[in-house]
């Protein structure tokens, strides 16, 4: 499968080869002859051409362009444009007109970027499989019958089928590090507060962030640095000599051989490049799916609260008995549980990043799950999935620091993708060293070995 780069598009548009407006013209034809919708929600042309227009118009005229000038871009269906619809992946009665745009999008805007719909999103971001009660679930391009993951799942299966080089989407406990290891690309979810969450639909207002999914480092780099202001460079750079920490301890015993392989491969990728590898015991992680739980759907049942009391029957089952059960969560069991926060913060900040400058985690224990054992699923069988496809991003969503998911093999099965993560702040240092692992890692036309 091929994907397409903002490096590639924009090589194209440089040398004269195609314009802003021809790239959407071929979008707009490679959709219509798929005969779905999917995974768009909502197709906007009329103002896509307008801005594909404007920026043909400012190369021919030799006028500065942006950085993303003419390149094509599709977003998860929770940022605010002002006259637009937007429907957050819920029932119909929930969809708004928003009466302004949210920053994210006018800084891309602002660097040329073409913006010509919405995607498909879990019902109000609440969902890591990427199913949606009201409108299904779209189709994993590079795991057959595997989930796409979510909630930004059609953010990740549009740069996954080489739609578009990156799309918005948002993190929480890893609505975009769980769609991106799923559908085999890259997923940058930033320090907590780097990028403006205003005109984006909250969810868990203490850990809620905002990047792109993309078709690799170097678009997803290119895309943070412009919704963060500028904060983080769109470029790499050389890396200096790292000390790189993997986890010796229960975290990470519940993948599979294979990812346990992709792990190994990676470490000797690592050391070749002449990293120091550090062993630390990370198990406290795994007691920081709980809290950061409590504090999601706690803050997310406050968020939804009126509209649960007025029209409970527009919501999903699943969200709704999840919100429902929310509001049973005392005062007290938040505020422990941000509490907890507050010492994990401390001890990872000491025990880990006091003896790493980054670290090196699973993004999923395996390749995407099948969505056939979904639909079957009841009860504790659903929550035990969900809680597996989390287990590894929700640490990073909890104590906000920077995370970055990247395919490092494929399977016959599918794609494996690791974690960088890093201390607040360090963006530029996780995806320099991606971009080393990016370069180095098996093409996707090899195979890890199957285990016996």
């Amino acid at each position: 499968m091929s994907l397409v780069t903002i490096a590639a598009l924009q090589a194209r548009l440089e040398t004269g080869e195609t314009t802003a407006t021809a790239l959407l013209s071929d979008m707009q034809a490679r959709i219509t002859a798929r005969g779905t919708l999917s995974p768009f929600q909502r197709l906007e042309w009329e103002r896509a051409y307008e801005q594909a227009e404007r920026s043909d118009r400012a190369r021919r005229e030799g006028a500065p362009l942006g950085p993303l000038a003419g390149v094509p871009m599709a977003h998860k269906d929770m940022f605010d444009r002002k006259g637009a619809t937007v429907g957050f992946g819920g029932h119909p009665s929930a969809r708004k007109t928003a009466t302004a745009t949210a920053p994210v999008l006018e800084r891309l805007d602002a660097a040329g970027a073409v913006d010509f719909g919405r995607l498909q999103m879990s019902e109000f971001a609440m969902g890591p499989t990427g199913q949606n009660h009201h409108y299904g679930m779209p189709e994993n391009p590079a795991v057959p019958g595997g989930v796409p993951g979510g909630s930004s799942s059609g953010s990740g299966v549009a740069v996954g089928m080489g739609l578009v080089p990156a799309a918005l989407g948002s993190d929480t406990g890893g609505s975009i590090r769980v769609p991106a290891a799923c559908n085999g690309v890259v997923g940058f979810k930033p320090s907590l507060g780097l990028v403006p969450l205003t005109g984006a639909m909250p969810l868990s207002w203490t850990q809620d962030t905002l990047g792109p999914l993309a078709a690799s480092v170097d678009c997803a780099r290119r895309v943070l640095s412009v919704i963060s202001g500028g904060k983080i460079r769109p470029r790499g750079e050389p890396l200096r000599k790292l000390r790189i920490a993997f986890d010796r301890g229960a975290f990470v015993e519940g993948i599979s051989d294979r990812m346990r392989a992709a792990l190994a491969e990676t470490r000797g990728a690592l050391a070749g490049q002449g990293h120091d590898l550090v062993s630390l015991d990370m198990g406290f992680f795994a007691d920081l799916t709980e809290p950061a739980n409590v504090i999601a759907i706690a803050e997310a049942a406050t968020v939804h609260a009126d509209r649960l009391r007025d029209c409970a029957e527009t919501y999903g089952t699943q969200v709704r008995a999840r919100l429902a059960q929310a509001a049973g969560i005392s005062a007290q069991a938040y505020l422990r549980a941000r509490q907890i926060r507050e010492i994990a913060m401390v001890r990872t900040a000491e025990e880990i990043f006091g003896a790493a400058d980054l670290v090196i985690l699973p993004g999923l224990a395996d390749v995407a799950p099948q969505a056939e054992a979904l639909v079957h699923a009841e009860g504790t069988e659903i929550a035990r999935m969900i809680s597996g496809m989390t287990g590894f991003t929700r640490p990073g969503s909890i104590l906000g620091l920077p995370v970055l998911s990247l395919p490092v093999a494929w399977t016959s099965d599918g794609p494996l993708s690791l974690q960088i993560m890093g201390p607040r702040g360090s963006e530029d240092l996780i995806a320099d060293l991606a971009q080393t692992l990016e370069t180095s890692r098996q093409p996707v036309e090899s195979a890890l070995a199957e285990p016996a």
